[in-house]
């Protein structure tokens, strides 16, 4: 399998139902179906969200500060990158222009998307985190368990799903999905793949 690079859209936000005071990201692939449920804190939700609504805080976050900051030195940033997906976390980096200069800077998954934003450069990342993490919507045939990939996150029980069959799971996920709640159907896949482990 080649590990070509994809392009990824911010889908939006969702409070997540497991974390006190965290959110899913959920990113989608342009070119397909596949898309990609990331618990990031508060601040930088707050930050993302700020930026998709088009709000102009009175006074510069940070992630509007490191923008501000960069432009002043001649710096930009051209793209960002998940490059690794170990053990549920996701890795990126800042690739960014200084004259003829090339930098990789490393950055966590959240910042580098609120700094996309600001920098209005793509996301991307690799055919294999994709295949990793992503979950795929099966319209075709609603009677199947949708296609789904194995856990982007290290698979621990949730006590709501230990009583429940897997049959009840697979039929709860297929309704999260349908209903596009990604960070319960994430949830949900981490139980089942835990059982199949």
């Amino acid at each position: 399998m080649s590990n070509k690079k994809v392009k990824l859209n911010i889908l939006g936000l969702s409070y997540s139902q497991t974390q006190s005071g965290a959110y899913a990201l959920v990113l989608a692939e342009e070119e397909g179906e596949r898309r990609i449920p990331i618990i990031i804190g508060g601040v930088e939700a707050q930050s993302i969200a700020i930026k998709l609504e088009g709000l102009e805080p009175p006074r510069p976050l940070t992630h509007d500060l490191f923008l501000n900051f960069s432009k002043s030195f001649e710096i930009e940033i051209q793209e960002v990158v998940i490059y690794k997906l170990e053990e549920g976390i996701f890795y990126s980096e800042l690739v960014c222009k200084r004259g003829d200069e090339i930098l990789h800077i490393d950055s966590r998954t959240s910042d580098a998307v609120a700094l996309a934003l600001r920098f209005e450069c793509p996301i991307y990342t690799y055919e294999d985190i994709i295949e990793k993490a992503g979950i795929v919507l099966d319209f075709e045939n609603k009677e199947e368990q949708p296609v789904k990939k194995t856990s982007a996150s290290k698979p621990v029980s949730i006590e709501k799903y230990k009583e429940k069959s897997t049959e009840e799971l697979k039929r709860l996920l297929q309704e999260a999905i349908e209903g596009e709640d990604y960070e319960r159907a994430s949830e949900i896949r981490d139980e089942i793949n835990s059982r199949e482990e």
